[in-house]
């Protein structure tokens, strides 16, 4: 028997960097694209009557969300829930409060007995009578925090890396006991939040991700899985491509920053079968485009604006996008940027992100056998034009125009 299951995770709805308010909702533009996007997820697995839902963590940016958010965010769980389509939320590192005994941020599923969902807080084995009478089993493995591990006791390490490599060997152990008491004759799921050893971070990692226990390949690529629903990184992947089982980051459903600008945001569909499981990567419609120029680097007063304004792509493109144009320049350049005229022509924009990186210049340097007492004001001038790297006939010019101050003006004794 062949089950099919919807695979999302890292939704953050409640990221809101950019933009501005929506009059109508009065919520960020950019929290409705992260909702229209579980939208979209949540349509396709009403549509399609997908047999169990897998969400693998991260529903919010922090495990305190306004209570504006949780509507929003519940509001999705329970269309599910009143498709009657079971769905299984997994706890990740953003929905966990770092303070021990504290509830998590998707508590409220667990204390009002939402039917057809439950959430996954605790490393557990999942069964037929535990996941609605599908035949199928979960191995549940949200996410570990330091803290967790410390204050269960037995702990003998004291550097991090060794505490997170105990951890591991902790967590394969007891991953071991839940595989020898799954029933061998059913497809067996693990989902779990975390980090695992050759996966690909985006560019900008550093928006979502802390410390992180890392798993080691072996412990997720064990062929008795039939499939593993990971979330935590970004970025899209099947970390044990063309190999048996899919090991699979679905990625973040819209673009969080600028280090997510090239990749495509998806969800997974899975067709699971003992041994035989199969997926499909779908891409989401309607996720806003963030594009990161190349650096433009300026070096003479000519063609400034000419040079920086070819740099900019052709209106459609840019239109609703979030763009960001990082400029280099000597800082005498500053004023032939017309920032004015670089705004107009990006106002199709959704936000327009420029960042002036004017060069330091550097320190003066006084030959090594002069003092600066020693040299004339003619000469310290011209040790100064050289390092603003000024033309022969502008230092002529400026050589006389000193000389014609210094002449009026002699110092007195």
């Amino acid at each position: 028997m062949t089950l099919k299951l919807l695979h999302f995770a890292d939704a953050h709805i409640d990221i809101a960097n950019y933009g501005r308010h929506d009059p109508q909702t009065g919520l960020p533009v950019r929290v409705l694209d992260f909702l229209r996007s579980l939208d979209e997820i949540v349509d396709t697995a009403i549509g399609e009557k997908v047999d169990l839902v897998l969400f693998a963590g991260d529903a919010y940016k922090d495990r305190n969300p306004a209570p504006t958010f949780q509507r929003e965010w519940g509001r999705r769980i329970m269309r599910l829930s009143k498709a009657r389509i079971p769905t299984l939320l997994l706890v990740g590192n953003h929905d966990l409060s770092p303070s021990l005994g504290r509830a998590h941020a998707l508590e409220e599923f667990n204390t009002l007995e939402i039917p057809y969902v439950r959430v996954l807080a605790k490393p557990e084995l999942l069964g037929p009578k535990d996941l609605w009478n599908l035949p199928l089993q979960v191995i549940a493995l949200p996410w570990v925090a330091r803290s967790q591990m410390l204050a269960s006791g037995n702990v003998t390490a004291t550097e991090e890396s060794e505490i997170y490599a105990e951890l591991e060997k902790r967590l394969a152990a007891l991953l071991d006991d839940f595989l020898e008491e799954a029933d061998p004759n059913l497809p067996i799921v693990l989902m779990a939040h975390a980090s695992v050893q050759g996966a690909m971070y985006g560019g900008e990692r550093s928006v979502m991700l802390g410390s992180d226990l890392v798993l080691s390949p072996g412990l997720v690529k064990n062929t008795q899985f039939d499939y593993v629903a990971l979330g935590h990184i970004h970025k899209a992947q099947d970390v044990n491509k063309d190999s048996y089982p899919p090991v699979v980051y679905p990625g973040s459903i819209e673009h969080v920053d600028f280090g997510e600008a090239q990749d495509e945001k998806r969800f997974v569909v899975v067709n699971l079968a003992k041994g035989e499981t199969t997926y499909a990567w779908r891409n989401l419609d309607h996720v806003r485009s963030f594009i990161d120029l190349p650096r433009v680097a300026l070096d003479k007063p000519e063609g400034v604006m000419k040079k920086i304004m070819a740099a900019l792509p052709a209106k459609p493109k840019m239109k609703d996008a979030i763009v960001r144009m990082t400029i280099d320049y000597p800082r005498e350049l500053e004023p032939y940027i017309d920032e004015a005229a670089l705004r107009e022509a990006a106002a199709g924009t959704f936000e327009f992100h420029l960042v002036k990186r004017p060069q330091v210049e550097a320190r003066l340097r006084i030959p090594e056998d002069r003092h600066v007492g020693e040299l004339s004001p003619y000469e310290l001038l011209g040790i100064y034009w050289d390092s603003a790297h000024l033309a022969g006939k502008e230092q002529a010019a400026l050589k006389q125009l000193a000389k014609e101050v210094i002449e009026d003006n002699p110092a007195k004794d």
